[in-house]
């Protein structure tokens, strides 16, 4: 790696690492007093990872990845308050709290929502449950400083997969595969949420968790990456030979039905429609019509895995500058990757030009790299 590259990598990691973007969130908090009045109320507690890392534009609230967030937002007409525990304080003022933002702490023993909740007129704030929808709609459309850590993120999970499944044999563990995508995730200053491998011995798994089995002649590995709490998913697949007749048919016939889901997804659909084209799309390329219910089909993506995952019951319409990440699969098949609707169409923002691909329906999709 060059010296000017090294020395862009730093100025985007100092550029990501600065607590929200003043502009983004000026626009954020103007969707949230929306949401406001359209209730009738004067304040909402924001609790869930997912709520907090958007509206904070990127700060971390988090400890142990399987934990409560260690945060709460009180959002009212004059400001925001951010409550935390006396132990975190420190670190969340000086890494974390974007300008603007009132900081109040409890002790690390405290009840966290309660003392955020006292904080409202009445001590009865808007919660979030009741508005989830309505924040999820405030999410969807992604405002220009995320879109550009989003892209950063999603390019730089892709660039990981090729480096670690690159070096890979047909001795390599499926915990090798794990491990190694999990030091250059972390290296990146992300946090590997999902790391999923599974090798020729275990290819009937849709959620492989990694074992010590080696990978053989075939595998898959899944990454969901968070950093500034964006999510970046994407499924790469290695083999060490030319591939079977219908490992090949198979290959070409989900990319197929991902294009399908890609045509379907433009401003206006609504994620139930969407859904009924994935339906259709599995019969009318060959895979049984009941391939959909053996995994989830993926939908919006951004704050959380999904935002939410789309089912026949989703009613969410998509809009411009939505980031989604569809994720057909069939028996020993699958095609991911992270993406964003564009006034172009589906730009793929998770994308490695050093990784095989063929062109789908105009858009450039990842084949299985052949070592």
């Amino acid at each position: 790696m060059n010296t000017a590259t090294q020395q862009a990598q730093r100025a985007a990691a100092a550029e990501e690492a600065a607590a929200g973007n003043p502009a983004d969130r000026a626009v954020k908090r103007r969707r949230v007093l929306d949401i406001l009045d359209a209730a009738g109320r004067d304040s909402l507690l924001l609790t869930t990872n997912t709520a907090l890392t958007w509206y904070l534009d990127g700060s971390r609230v988090h400890i142990s990845l399987a934990g409560d967030p260690i945060a709460a937002m009180l959002v009212d007409r004059d400001g925001d308050h951010l409550v935390t525990f006396n132990n975190e304080a420190a670190r969340i003022a000086a890494e974390e709290l974007p300008d603007g933002v009132a900081l109040h702490t409890v002790p690390w023993h405290g009840q966290l929502h309660a003392a955020a909740a006292m904080l409202a007129a009445g001590g009865k704030p808007l919660a979030e449950a009741d508005v989830a929808a309505d924040l999820r709609t405030a999410r969807q459309q992604f405002l220009p400083g995320e879109s550009a850590r989003y892209a950063r993120l999603c390019a730089e999970t892709a660039a990981a997969m090729t480096d670690v499944l690159s070096k890979t044999t047909p001795e390599t563990t499926e915990f090798g595969v794990a491990s190694a995508l999990a030091a250059r995730i972390v290296a990146m200053g992300a946090e590997p949420l999902v790391l999923l491998c599974n090798g020729a011995s275990r290819r009937e798994f849709r959620h492989p968790l990694p074992t010590h089995a080696p990978i053989g002649r075939r595998a898959m590995a899944v990454v969901c990456a968070r950093r500034n709490g964006l999510v970046a998913n994407v499924t790469r697949w290695v083999r060490f030979d030319a591939g079977t007749p219908d490992e090949l048919d198979a290959e070409a016939r989900i990319a197929a039905v991902e294009a399908d889901i890609f045509d379907a997804t433009v401003p206006g659909a609504r994620l139930d429609g969407i859904f009924a084209e994935i339906q259709e799309a599995y019969f009318r390329h060959g895979f049984g019509a009941d391939q959909w219910t053996r995994h989830h089909q993926g939908g919006p993506a951004g704050y959380a895995g999904r935002d939410p995952r789309a089912t026949p019951a989703t009613d969410d319409t998509v809009v411009l500058g939505q980031t989604f990440t569809w994720n057909p699969s069939g028996p020993g098949v699958k095609i991911e990757d992270t993406v964003q609707l564009t006034e172009s169409g589906i730009t793929v923002l998770s994308a490695d030009p050093r990784w095989p691909a063929a062109v789908v329906n105009g858009i450039r999709r990842p084949l299985t790299l052949e070592l």
